[in-house]
């Protein structure tokens, strides 16, 4: 524990959660990431231990910053204190600059108590008012949300309201919900659609603790074409702003649209939930997803992902957030070409060592 102008800063405990949690409710740039209930997700599905950092006023006791981390252990490769694995942001919340300065101290501190490398934390600035700058850049895109699903609906585009209704046209339904059966739904097509993709999956026991962390704050959607799962997502809440972490589609029903139907469930939810900001997640600018996010009003915020060392001491090397490295084509190539019960075994043993 360390202690500075009557600040103390140390290692969140299980005993701190209320305290943390109600310190990122209130905290105007915190997201769903924040919450307890990532970091504790995290430990009860990979048992990847706990490094999040909690300043506290020594004389109230009162928290004043939070810093969300977790040890990540790589077998050959060794460990790292990641803030946050497995998605795209997990920087410090605090009142001032001088505590969050103190926080970023104190877990720098345990990267020699740990023997971890690395310290990495994953940002994010104000895009740049000239694009171009954006170009090959990885954003998060968020979409403000009106108080309601009419409103929202009624502020589209004609053409996108068009292929919402198409879905539903299509014969094309959804159900919302936390219970097992929407988990193993969402599983099944997620399962198969990363297979497709190339990636390694997570365990269907990431998933459940998730849910079962975050529980009234979590939400899933499942499009279904008859009996058959075709599309789903997942949904963390966090006061007013939520966060997809994850979101598939079956490729052999993509003409039938289910990615509107489900991403209109979710954001209508959303919407009638009192959720004022929607994060659709991580894009590499003017590629790919970035123009299915755009076309929802959706727009960008840089991502920052930065590593440090044990002196504090920001590293050069690239991280995932701007470069997919050379080789990540290949190996994609070659997953997609492998049995799914193959990859969902091999995927979800080595998926908790992959922290993005």
């Amino acid at each position: 524990m360390s202690r500075t102008n009557t600040i103390s800063t140390s290692l969140v405990s299980l005993a701190d959660k209320a305290e943390w949690d109600s310190y990122v409710a209130a905290h105007p740039q915190a997201t769903a990431y924040h919450k307890f209930a990532w970091q504790q997700a995290v430990n009860h599905a990979y048992k990847h231990a706990i490094y999040g950092v909690i300043a506290k006023q020594e004389n109230t006791g009162k928290t004043v910053g939070v810093l969300p981390c977790v040890l990540i252990k790589t077998p050959l490769i060794g460990k790292k204190l990641c803030s946050l694995p497995y998605c795209d942001v997990g920087y410090v919340l605090a009142n001032n600059d001088d505590i969050a300065l103190q926080l970023q101290q104190c877990l720098t501190q345990q990267l020699s108590v740990t023997g971890s490398k690395a310290l990495e934390m994953r940002a994010v600035q104000v895009a740049p008012d000239d694009t171009s700058q954006l170009n090959h850049q990885k954003v998060r895109m968020l979409l403000p949300l009106p108080n309601t699903s009419e409103a929202l609906m009624a502020g589209f585009k004609s053409k996108l309201r068009s292929q919402i209704r198409k879905a539903e046209k299509n014969g094309l339904t959804v159900s919302l919900g936390t219970e097992q059966t929407l988990i193993n739904d969402f599983y099944t097509v997620y399962t198969k659609n990363m297979r497709d993709l190339g990636s390694p999956v997570h365990a269907k026991k990431w998933f459940e603790q998730i849910v079962n962390a975050y529980a009234e704050s979590c939400i899933l959607s499942v499009v279904y074409k008859g009996n058959t799962p075709i599309g789903g997502g997942l949904v963390i809440k966090n006061t007013t702003n939520a966060s997809i972490p994850w979101a598939s589609t079956l490729r052999d029903y993509n003409k039938l649209a289910p990615n509107m139907l489900l991403y209109w469930s979710l954001l209508g939810h959303c919407a009638d939930s009192g959720i004022e900001t929607f994060d659709f997640g991580r894009s590499t600018y003017e590629e790919g997803t970035y123009k299915f996010k755009k076309q929802w009003g959706a727009q960008p915020q840089l991502l920052q992902w930065q590593k440090f060392d044990q002196h504090g001491e920001l590293l050069k090397e690239q991280l995932a957030a701007t470069s997919p490295g050379k080789l990540r084509p290949i190996a994609e190539n070659m997953w997609q070409k492998l049995p799914l019960a193959f990859t969902v075994a091999v995927g979800s043993a080595i998926r908790p060592h992959i922290s993005l």
